[in-house]
């Protein structure tokens, strides 16, 4: 045993869970912390928003599945973590979050930077703690990441009171043991192997089904699940969507890959759900982008449920077949029972179902004008010279926005853990800190952030934390000087009538404005000037680089499932319309 103080057993805590880098921003409350720090192998990266660290540490959790970790101080600074706790709750990010609150005897007397910190984020954490003694600091730290960690990923916070880590203070020392240091966490037991019986009743809807879809979600990511389910997906021959927190989980090249489904994703896959008789979700939680109006959605369809979260099964749809359990180890159970029951000698023929997705496809593929003479760029040239000309396995984080769903719709990803986007919360300003917790897990990977002019300008400060540590980012500012779905939805379902929407196209000078930050800087306004600019921006790795794409300000992300609507209400390209409307007249006849 060691006789140490609060700070001194956290930093050390946080050491013994095997963390290499934090986030943070110090302050009063938390400074004690910060000292420990120093002697510390734990890289603490500075950032200059703690928005900034929370995304940072998110951005590191997608791209590594280990637990991003940031520490922040009390008061402003705990409620400027709000917004990626609630983002990572939402998309079930193992997150750890360490705070400073005042003393324990000023809690409650509205001290200095002092607020509610457990009670504001009860609702948008996994779990959360409020340290009254320093003692409990090991078991709390152990605590904190078997939660994040275990059962359905999810963030974890920490509250801690200033007094407990004071190296003056005497009551601050004890004797410090982490690994006698015992977790109590009664009743957390999630589910983790399936239910044979479950999985035999599964199996036998998958030898009935005429016209199967596996719907899987960003759960089997979360589990380690890509090899298995490519496994599933051989052996059975079933066609596969990929929800927008599931890009590369499964390639898109494989010929079974449908795409992404929902309210922009493309024709066939929003189709093949719609007309399937069977619906594999595997973990998936059937968001509302994703079903449309939920009483007309895949109204054939019988479902399998996979999730380790049992609170998702009949949440929004009743399943016929729920299985509460990890996401890879139900895909193995199922490929196992598959290959007992004869699979794939005797599996169902569903050439019929996969002919009539091939016509789908052939008949409704993504599409976009190109950009006449004169004319900006096209956001979706953009992101497809931008996929072609980096390396296969380059990290892609996004914003929110139009920009996100062009991404999503027209990279090519055929790896997993290359996609890093926020789903489930829909939060502008992700991208660039997301990428700087990727790209500081993977010095060696190239990180592009895609990111829309109304993201860059909550969050590019962080460039500044880019440059000055050493995380050499690549940012494409999608600059169309619009909120660009914003804009659309106006154009579309509000005549026309725009209002609060308007940005700038030199408003402000992105290049200068990036150089000042300490980044490389270029800009691009036709499609001749794209490649070059993207090539100086891929060959430099010593600096920050951001390049401005400068865009038509009218393109609109199709296909398009309007809000409220049923996804039998999809709007294609209007190069499509007549083919759908003819196809709509036969079905009819």
């Amino acid at each position: 045993m060691t006789r140490l103080n609060g700070a001194q057993a956290l930093v050390k805590s946080l050491e013994a869970e095997g963390v290499e880098v934090v986030f943070g921003y110090p302050g009063g409350a938390i400074l004690p912390v910060y000292d420990p720090i120093i002697e510390s192998p734990i890289r603490h990266v500075l950032v200059r928003h703690e928005q900034g660290a929370g995304h940072m540490a998110e951005g590191y959790a997608h791209a590594t599945g280990r637990p991003g970790v940031c520490i922040v101080t009390s008061g402003p600074a705990a409620t400027n973590v709000v917004t990626p706790l609630a983002d990572a709750m939402l998309d079930s990010v193992p997150m750890v979050c360490i705070t400073g609150q005042v003393a324990l005897a000023a809690i409650g007397t509205d001290a200095f930077q002092e607020c509610d910190t457990t009670g504001i984020t009860r609702s948008i954490t996994k779990h959360n703690f409020l340290v009254t003694s320093a003692e409990d600091i090991p078991a709390t730290v152990k605590a904190a990441f078997h939660i994040a960690t275990s059962g359905r990923p999810g963030p974890v916070l920490i509250d801690i009171p200033k007094n407990i880590v004071d190296a003056n203070n005497p009551d601050a020392y004890f004797d410090y043991d982490y690994d006698s240091a015992h977790m109590d966490l009664p009743g957390y037991a999630p589910t983790i192997e399936p239910d044979p019986a479950m999985i035999e009743r599964a199996v036998a809807l998958i030898t009935e089904a005429n016209r199967p879809v596996l719907y899987v979600g960003g759960g089997v990511l979360k589990a380690r699940g890509a090899e298995a389910l490519l496994d599933l997906v051989e052996l059975t021959g079933i066609p596969v969507v990929t929800t927008l927190m599931a890009r590369g989980v499964f390639p898109d090249s494989h010929e079974l890959c449908l795409g992404m489904p929902g309210m922009h994703g493309n024709y066939t896959a929003v189709n093949a759900m719609q007309k399937s008789d069977l619906l594999i979700a595997l973990g998936s939680r059937f968001d509302d982008r994703i079903t449309g109006k939920i009483g007309a959605f895949a109204p054939d369809a019988k479902v399998i449920h996979v999730d380790i979260d049992p609170a998702e099964h009949g949440k929004v749809r009743r399943p016929d077949v729920a299985i509460a359990a990890d996401c890879r180890l139900a895909i193995e159970a199922l490929s196992q029972w598959l290959r007992a029951n004869g699979y794939p000698s005797n599996r169902p023929d569903l050439n019929p179902w996969r002919s009539r997705l091939s016509g789908w496809q052939e008949t409704f593929p993504l599409t976009y004008e190109p950009s006449v003479d004169g004319e900006l760029l096209k956001p979706q040239f953009v992101i497809e010279r931008l996929r072609d000309l980096s390396p296969e396995d380059t990290i892609v984080t996004s914003g929110v926005g139009q920009h996100q769903m062009f991404a999503s719709q027209y990279w090519e990803f055929n790896h997993p853990y290359t996609w890093i986007n926020s789903g489930g919360l829909g939060t502008m300003g992700f991208s660039i800190p997301a990428a700087v917790g990727a790209k500081t897990a993977f010095p060696d990977r190239t990180v592009w952030s895609i990111d829309g002019d109304g993201c860059f300008q909550m969050t590019g400060q962080e460039l500044v934390t880019a440059a000055i540590e050493g995380i050499p980012i690549k940012v494409a500012l999608i600059n169309n000087a619009y909120l660009g779905m914003v804009r659309q939805w106006q154009d579309m379902f509000y005549d026309e009538r725009l209002s609060g929407v308007h940005l700038s196209h030199d408003l402000p000078d992105y290049v200068k404005w990036a150089e000042a930050m300490g980044c490389a800087a270029f800009r691009a306004e036709s499609p001749e000037e794209v490649d070059a600019v993207i090539a100086k921006a891929n060959a430099i790795n010593d600096r920050p680089v951001v390049v401005e794409f400068r865009c038509v300000s009218s393109e609109k992300v199709y296909p398009m499932v309007p809000a409220g609507g049923s996804n039998d209400d999809l709007i294609v390209d209007p190069s499509q319309r007549d083919a759908l409307a003819r196809q709509i007249e036969s079905t009819r006849s």
